[in-house]
């Protein structure tokens, strides 16, 4: 049955696990687990000594459409969450039922294998288990206990929490899924966000301890998300991508001609993109308590096919070992009848159909080079986005490397990392990318957005107006939700420029004297290899003002890395020669040293090694100056310079999601290793000394930081330590 209205979402405490036992809730009501104050065992980092982020104050919530999806996109974090001991809690949309063939396309008793959805929706149920067990102990054969729940009145889940780490669960929805990768379908979770049906019906999996069928309203869908939240508590959530790339082939026909079922075909499953629209307005209505806002990471989807390789081949063998558990390509033994594992996935992720999803991870938030940037006093301040909302940690005091507790800087539904400039005249303006969801009077659409610095608290804190509309280059709404996340300088006039990735793959400029009055968007020309048509590049920008006063744009392309650069200084931006750069496997950062000389740093493709190229003003071109150890990871490598000459500073993710970090001139110093498991790209910028300070937002919501232990280029850096405080809602900040 179906309730007339969303109900109303309750707020009592969840069970708790203490001493390695469950408590048992009522009957009918379900059996959640909370992290003991001593938290579950800690997994052993690669590294010297524990994790500093302490696993009993993390806890990490997946949202997917399918039982595959986490580990197709969002592995390795996923594994490393796991892995680490802190509360993991997935949760799947819909049942993954598709066509209820549990065979490999290639196999040749296809045909004689039933079609069975129910069946199959188990089957990918146990799969999940099997991976999700070996993750977590390294036996997929591990016990669950399986049980049915109510986050909702009326509304039954299957909760699924396994037996010898009941941190880890499992929440299976059950609704239906599209059946459908392009074809329009009413009874679909797209169909439900758009209203082209007023409910979705459950299928109960062979086996399932929920007993009925039940029909989920759209409201309905994110007060259960909501439930969720204010059950696990996140200090992570991780969903798909809610701002897919259209491609240019029109979606296939289907049945249902309802209006509002038309429009653009992507390169994702309009589940993934639909199931990150109700997580989304899931977190805009969730009230944290104890004001513990999450971070929100959203992963790319089939996207990745399309795009470069950018995970090492160690960590695509690894995912894709996790992939054949899901997939039952060992035949084990599970006690099921229905299955115990996906066939169509099998064995095949590494080099099958599916291996450019094994070897890539990429988040739609490229991360920012410049979240890390020193105050007109001196002070660094560090900026993050938290539940949607901009916060600032200030330095204590120019050069101290200790950071005061975290300031709320306004903002709402914000989205990715904040890049901040300063101005000539010394005050900070941010820049970041904000969702409107769609409402009685808001239409769906993406928008950046800024905020000037208006003031100084007496503790050195900057204060911020009111954050206001750039609008989008694409001010259509359906295409403004692709356009990029913005990159900024400050020119030596004091003009602030700002660009973009557009909706059709180009870059987009906006300027405003002193930051304000900005110009209307306007295009950049293509670069020199294509003039009259679009570089296609992919996010992940930088830019950067050279000693000369020359602004520079970078974009990872397809094939190589797009330089834009001004004629004069403070000109807008114009085609440079081809850089002929390797394919980059991720975005690209800018660090401008003496004598009009530009690095770039970032990950070549397929390897995932850390390169550094450099552009002499004296030539023009571009050359590969040096590259790093191999470190793993993925993402963005932070950079920025340190000192005099042309010594810098970087930062990477690792194999194990830690910072690293290293020095650089001639060539890079070798990495040191960090122990902090964090979200999005690190900070790195020089203080009031003149020392190398690194940043990063850990995954319990804490800024750490590291400095060297005095200046030059082969001082060591210090311990990362934990700085004071956890964002909390508390005190007035402009929206």
């Amino acid at each position: 049955m179906s309730p007339t209205r969303p109900p109303r979402v309750t707020r009592r405490r969840l069970l708790q696990l203490t001493g390695g036992g469950l408590l048992a809730a009522a009957a009918g009501t379900g059996v959640w687990a909370h992290l003991a104050d001593e938290g579950p065992p800690t997994g052993e980092p690669a590294g010297s000594g524990p994790p500093l982020v302490d696993p009993a104050d993390q806890s990490f919530l997946h949202v997917i459409a399918h039982p595959d999806d986490g580990l197709y996109f969002m592995n390795p974090d996923l594994e490393q969450a796991v892995r680490a001991g802190a509360r993991s809690v997935t949760v799947c949309l819909t049942g993954g039922e598709s066509d209820g063939h549990n065979v490999s396309r290639h196999a040749a008793y296809a045909d004689r294998v039933p079609r069975n959805r129910p069946a199959f929706a188990r089957a990918r149920t146990n799969g999940l288990r099997a991976a999700h067990a070996e993750m977590a102990l390294g036996d997929p054969a591990a016990p669950w206990h399986l049980t049915a729940i109510s986050l909702l009145p009326d509304l039954q889940a299957e909760l699924h929490t396994l037996q010898a780490a009941p941190h880890q669960q499992l929440l299976f929805l059950e609704l239906v899924e599209a059946r459908a990768v392009w074809q329009a379908r009413a009874l679909s979770l797209r169909g439900l966000w758009l209203g082209a049906t007023p409910f979705l019906p459950t299928l109960r999996p062979a086996g399932s301890p929920v007993r009925h069928q039940f029909h989920y309203r759209r409201e309905q869908v994110v007060a259960a998300l909501v439930a969720v939240l204010d059950r696990a508590r996140p200090t992570v959530v991780r969903t798909l991508d809610p701002n897919a790339v259209h491609s240019r082939k029109r979606p296939p026909a289907g049945p249902d001609r309802d209006p509002r079922l038309a429009g653009l075909r992507y390169y994702d499953h309009q589940d993934h993109t639909a199931s990150a629209y109700f997580a989304q307005a899931a977190l805009a209505a969730y009230r944290p308590r104890g004001g513990r806002p999450p971070i929100v990471e959203n992963y790319l989807g089939y996207e990745a096919d399309a795009l470069p390789n950018d995970v090492d081949p160690k960590a695509a063998r690894r995912k894709a070992r996790l992939l054949s558990v899901y997939g039952w390509a060992d035949h084990r033994r599970c006690g099921d009848p229905a299955g115990c594992g996906d066939r169509k996935v099998g064995g095949s992720a590494l080099d099958g159909g599916s291996r450019n999803w094994t070897r890539s991870t990429r988040l739609r938030a490229p991360g920012s080079n410049a979240w890390l940037r020193p105050a007109q006093d001196g002070r660094l301040v560090a900026f993050a986005v938290l539940g949607g909302t901009a916060y600032c940690w200030t330095e204590t005091r120019p050069g101290s490397g200790r950071f005061g507790a975290p300031v709320p800087a306004g903002g709402t539904m914000l989205q990715g990392q904040i890049h901040a400039v300063r101005r000539p005249d010394g005050p900070l303006q941010l820049f970041a990318s904000r969702t409107v969801l769609p409402g009685r009077t808001t239409v769906h659409r993406r928008e950046l957005m800024t905020a000037a610095q208006r003031g100084t608290a007496p503790d050195g804190t900057p204060l911020f107006g009111r954050w206001e509309s750039l609008g989008s280059p694409d001010p259509d709404p359906e295409r403004s939700l692709e356009i990029g996340f913005p990159a900024a300088v400050a020119a030596p006039d004091g003009t602030v420029h700002v660009f973009v990735r557009t909706w059709d793959g180009n870059v987009a400029h906006r300027a405003g004297p002193g930051g304000t009055g900005f110009t209307p968007w306007e295009r950049l020309e293509g670069t020199v290899s294509t003039l009259k048509a679009s570089p296609q590049v992919v996010d992940g920008l930088d830019a950067c003002v050279d000693s000369d006063g020359l602004i520079h744009v970078v974009a990872p392309g397809i094939g190589t890395v797009a330089h834009w650069v001004s004629k004069e200084a403070g000109q807008i931006p114009r085609p440079a020669a081809a850089t002929g750069l390797p394919q980059p496997g991720g975005p690209v950062s800018l660090v401008p040293l003496a004598d009009g000389v530009v690095r770039a740093v970032y990950r070549r493709s397929v390897t995932a090694q850390v390169l550094i190229a450099e552009r002499q003003r004296r030539i023009g071109g571009w050359r590969v100056a040096a590259q790093c150890a191999p470190v793993g990871g993925y993402g963005r490598v932070a950079a920025a310079p340190v000192g005099h000459g042309d010594r810098m500073v970087l930062a990477a993710r690792d194999d194990t999601g830690e910072v690293r970090t290293a020095m650089a001139q001639d060539a890079p110093k070798p990495w040191q290793p960090g122990r902090v498991s964090h979200s999005a790209a690190a900070g790195v910028a020089q203080d009031a000394a003149g020392r190398a300070v690194v940043v990063a937002l850990g995954t319990d919501g804490r800024l750490y930081a590291a400095r060297q232990t005095s200046v030059g280029q082969t001082a060591l850096f210090g311990a990362w330590r934990p700085q004071a405080g956890s964002p909390e809602r508390t005190g007035a900040a402009p929206a």
